[in-house]
């Protein structure tokens, strides 16, 4: 089992790369949490609906949750509601874009 730290450690290093910040700070991921099969489960939004990297972003989500010791599936819900605005930003994320 790959703890919720790990987790979210990892997902730091997935970037958007229209704004250079990771999706975690950029607020990006809803959800996250692993079952006891080992399937990390991941709900996650991106900034516009329209957005032209959505595979690009996904799969690095994907692919690096996928390399974790214990990770046997990764499942990414990619939902709209609530709509990603900048307030879900973290501070690290916001003082790096000028906010």
């Amino acid at each position: 089992m790959t703890t919720l730290e790990t987790l979210e450690e990892t997902l730091r290093t997935v970037y958007d790369p229209e704004l250079g910040v990771n999706v975690l700070d950029l607020g990006l991921i809803y959800d996250l949490k692993q079952d006891e099969a080992g399937v990390v489960h991941i709900q996650m939004t991106l900034t516009t609906q329209g957005c032209p990297l959505h595979d690009t972003i996904v799969g690095g989500v994907r692919n690096a949750v996928s390399r974790l010791p214990g990770v046997t599936d990764v499942n990414v819900d990619l939902v709209w509601s609530p709509a990603w605005t900048p307030d879900k930003m973290k501070p690290e994320a916001k003082q790096q874009l000028g906010f």
